[in-house]
């Protein structure tokens, strides 16, 4: 019922920007919540950003705070997130998904439909 496509990763150095985005069609878009997690090979996928459907709540890991912000356009279908003054560490696969309980982000677990994730290197 959803499909979500990321992409805008890349290779970057320590300070730099990325501006990732996620592209998603489906009847089950619609009013529900998106979030942005990564993935480092060996560990579990975490949760970076996430963002109501009204775009009036969001959440942010504290390693992140300040420096990414999420942020939607639902008459596209459009979830984005700029990642500023990145470090070595954001270093990871980054997918996005949508929130199969509703419109509230809600934790990790309820999420689905992963996208096939766009890699973000960093470098010091």
């Amino acid at each position: 019922q959803v499909q979500l496509v990321e992409s805008g990763g890349g290779l970057v150095q320590a300070g730099g920007s990325l501006r990732l985005s996620c592209a998603a069609s489906g009847r089950t878009f619609s009013n529900r919540a998106m979030g942005w997690f990564r993935q480092v090979p060996g560990k579990e996928r975490e949760p970076v950003a996430a963002i109501s459907w009204s775009g009036s709540n969001t959440y942010y890991v504290d390693s992140v705070k300040g420096r990414f912000t999420i942020s939607r356009d639902n008459a596209k279908n459009t979830v984005d997130l700029q990642m500023n003054s990145l470090k070595p560490e954001d270093t990871a696969a980054y997918y996005c998904a949508v929130s199969i309980r509703g419109p509230a982000i809600g934790t990790m677990t309820q999420y689905g439909y992963w996208g096939q994730g766009t890699q973000v290197t960093v470098s010091s």
